[in-house]
């Protein structure tokens, strides 16, 4: 099976990859990268690299030419416009879906995040619940991604789209969890965040993308047990600051998200169940 992968020079693209190569046979993965000189290390690994922006037809047409499945990673994060957003986690995705239907391609393994959940429901999120995003620490994001979403599902033509719902991802050297301190440190100190580890994350993917048959079309992906702000300021080697026990957290649950669904259906089986077991086996 020949694999799409976009992305692949992002935080979890770039970790993404090497995993997926290792486990498909040589010759089978190709990525999409804007910059040849980026696309060096994968295409060493022994990936197919084809140089082209997400947001340009033709670049697209090549991309997706004789793939069999493709996994669109590429995400416009915080702190871009709310138009780059919209025009990368949304136009661009959907452009893609429609492309790979046109050139017949099997399956479709759309990354998602669980902020497109939006408010808590007082318990964990299955993938069963209405999503409902908005908020104003995410901007356009989480609004984009839930309308990539529904219209690759609508999409017409016979591929399969299964949706991966990711939550804050660290690991391995990525700088998020440091990053992370930047909103942390005005949280409540029991205020939490759902985690995976960039394992993890390669994990549920593959499973998204080799299981013969899924039940419905939506999995979230996440460890065992979010961690606290003041964990997360552990976690770092940062002192807590003083007024964050005085705070109280004004939806305990938002974010939090079920993962029965997975591991029930596909196997699902945390590699780092916590972000402690990754520290410990040094995998931060």
């Amino acid at each position: 099976m020949l694999t799409l992968v976009t992305g692949a020079t992002g935080q979890v693209g770039r970790r993404f990859v090497p995993r997926l190569v290792a486990q498909a046979q040589a010759g089978t993965v190709r990525v999409l990268v804007r910059d040849a000189a980026r696309g060096e290390r994968f295409a060493e690994l022994g990936a197919e690299v084809v140089t082209g922006d997400l947001r340009d037809a033709d670049a697209l047409g090549k991309a997706v030419a004789g793939v069999d499945a493709v996994v669109n990673v590429a995400a416009s994060f915080r702190g871009v416009p709310d138009e780059e957003a919209w025009a990368v986690n949304r136009d661009a995705a959907v452009a893609l879906g429609r492309a790979a239907a046109a050139a017949g391609v099997r399956r479709f393994v759309q990354v998602s995040t669980g902020v497109v959940y939006g408010t808590g429901r007082g318990r964990p999120m299955t993938e069963d619940d209405e999503i409902r995003p908005g908020g104003e620490l995410w901007g356009a994001y989480a609004e984009s991604k839930a309308a990539a979403e529904r219209e690759l599902l609508a999409l017409e033509g016979g591929m399969e789209v299964r949706v991966g719902r990711l939550p804050f991802v660290y690991g391995e050297g990525d700088p998020h969890l440091a990053d992370s301190l930047r909103w942390a440190a005005n949280w409540a100190s029991a205020q939490r965040l759902q985690m995976a580890h960039h394992a993890d994350v390669a994990q549920g993917l593959m499973r998204l993308l080799y299981a013969p048959a899924v039940n419905g079309p939506l999995y979230n992906i996440a460890d065992d047990a979010p961690v606290t702000a003041v964990e997360l300021h552990q976690l770092n080697g940062v002192e807590v600051p003083a007024g964050m026990y005085t705070r109280s957290d004004p939806d305990p649950w938002f974010g939090i998200m079920s993962t029965q669904k997975i591991r029930r259906d596909l196997g699902f089986r945390p590699v780092y169940p916590t972000v402690w077991s990754a520290r410990d086996a040094g995998a931060l």
